[in-house]
Formats: C-alpha cells, sequence, structure tokens
C-alpha cells in the first residue's frame, strides 16, 4: 500500500533536542514494557480503543503528536492514512523511523513540541495525542495547538491516564517513593479534560474508558477480554480516558 509520500518515510530533524521534556521515555522503556504480558495486551487494547475513537481514516490526513516510537503511526498508516508524527525526542524519532521502514510504511516525522506544531492552521482531518497531556509543561498550550491544526470539521482524539485507577494509586505511590518520572506526571478527571477540550473551542463527542483490569500480570491474564465490553459502561476504575472531541 502506498498511503503516503512518493519520497517514502521523511524523517525531519535537526540538532537541537532541547525541545525535549524532563519527563522523556525512552525507546527502550517502551520495548521492556512491551516484552511483558502485560505490557503487552495493555498497549494492544490501548490503540485498539484510540482507532476506533479515531475512525474511518482512509484517505484522511493524520498528525500523530507526540508519536513516540511510531506504534500508532504504523497502524494508522495501514488503516489508509496519510500520517505525519511529531517528537520532540530524537532517539523517539530515530525509532520510529525505524519501525516505519521495517513495516513499508510512508510517513513523515518530524523533530517538534507538541506545544509549537510546525504546520499551518486546518492542515489535518485527525489529530491524536496519546499520554501526552500528562507530561507535557503547559496541556492546555499543547491542546490548543492540535485543534488549530485540525480542520474544521475534524476530530481530536485524547488517550490519557485517569486519575481514578489502581494504575494510577500505585504509579503515585512510585511517585512519592522518589521515581522522577512518575513523581512529574499529571492524572486526569474526565471534567478536567472536557474543560480543557472546551477551552481549546473543541466540542467533546464522547469519553470511555479503558484498562480496567489492575496493574497486575495474573490479573490481566483472566480479565483482559472483558475489558473492551466494559468501556461502553463508564470511566470508573479505567486507568486510561479515551476522549473524541470535534472541531465545528
Amino acid at each position: 500500500m502506498d498511503h503516503g509520500s512518493r519520497q517514502g518515510t521523511r524523517l525531519l530533524m535537526d540538532e537541537d533536542d532541547s525541545a525535549a521534556k524532563a519527563l522523556e521515555v525512552t525507546p527502550s522503556s517502551y520495548a521492556r514494557w512491551r516484552s511483558s504480558f502485560l505490557g503487552e495486551v495493555t498497549e494492544r487494547l490501548e490503540q485498539h480503543a484510540i482507532l476506533e475513537a479515531a475512525g474511518d481514516l482512509r484517505g484522511l490526513s493524520v498528525l500523530d503528536a507526540g508519536c513516540g516510537d511510531g506504534a500508532f503511526i504504523v497502524a494508522a498508516w495501514a488503516k489508509g492514512a496519510r500520517v505525519s508524527g511529531v517528537d520532540a525526542s530524537q532517539a523517539m524519532l530515530e525509532a520510529a523511523h525505524t519501525r516505519a521502514l521495517g513495516s513499508g510504511a510512508r510517513v513523515d516525522l518530524v523533530h517538534a513540541s507538541v506545544e509549537e506544531l510546525p504546520f499551518p492552521a486546518g492542515t489535518f482531518d485527525v489529530v491524536v495525542m496519546a499520554s501526552v497531556l500528562c507530561t507535557v509543561q503547559d496541556p492546555l498550550v499543547a491542546l490548543s495547538e492540535a485543534a488549530r491544526v485540525l480542520r474544521p470539521g475534524g476530530r481530536l482524539v485524547l488517550g490519557e491516564l485517569h486519575v481514578w485507577s489502581l494504575w494510577s494509586l500505585s504509579r503515585r505511590l512510585r511517585g512519592w517513593l522518589g521515581n522522577p518520572f512518575w513523581r512529574g506526571v499529571r492524572f486526569w478527571t474526565v471534567g478536567e479534560i472536557r474543560a480543557m477540550v472546551h477551552h481549546a473551542g473543541l466540542s467533546v463527542q464522547y469519553v470511555r474508558g479503558c484498562i480496567y483490569y489492575p496493574p497486575w500480570e495474573t490479573t490481566a491474564r483472566l480479565l483482559w477480554r472483558a475489558d473492551q465490553p466494559l468501556s461502553h459502561l463508564g470511566t470508573f476504575c479505567a486507568a486510561f480516558l479515551i476522549v473524541r472531541a470535534g472541531k465545528e
């Protein structure tokens, strides 16, 4: 399939990595997480929920703002989208470039901050931000930038860490015990995300939960198949929130 640039995968980077924030996950961290059953099945369920919220992507221009090592951009390309990815980490972009080349995906990768996206207004049909607002210095600025580059009639899909779950309790405990990453991460309520989306000039279309099992591998093996049916019943105890918003 050839859904993107005929030049193939493009990686646009500079020598200055100062845009990368202190709360940075490395490609090796992702690899370690996915090497466990808990990590692999959790990421698979989260990506399925994000793709479901994004809807039919065939022929659409999609931006993954905070693309990490490229798992979603490759999945979106396989669904027929023209895909761009932005990340503040050069290491993540290099990993995303490697992943895209290995999959034959034709995507554009740009080294930039999600708080200052290097695209004109109204460029994209769909913008995805997964676990981004929880780590950036100014979530409202990042969300406003996503809304700016979204075309009228387009949709924004957010995936964020929910405050009311056993996962957030475990992670906050790790932060209190000295883990620098989890000490700095934000966890969100549904109301807070709705307020930010409204502030950015977008309209919330739906909110769903994802990852209802506790953060233990034994329980994940027993309960992961029930996760998708639970997503239609509410967000209580869900570790991950999926929010879709539209731009008029």
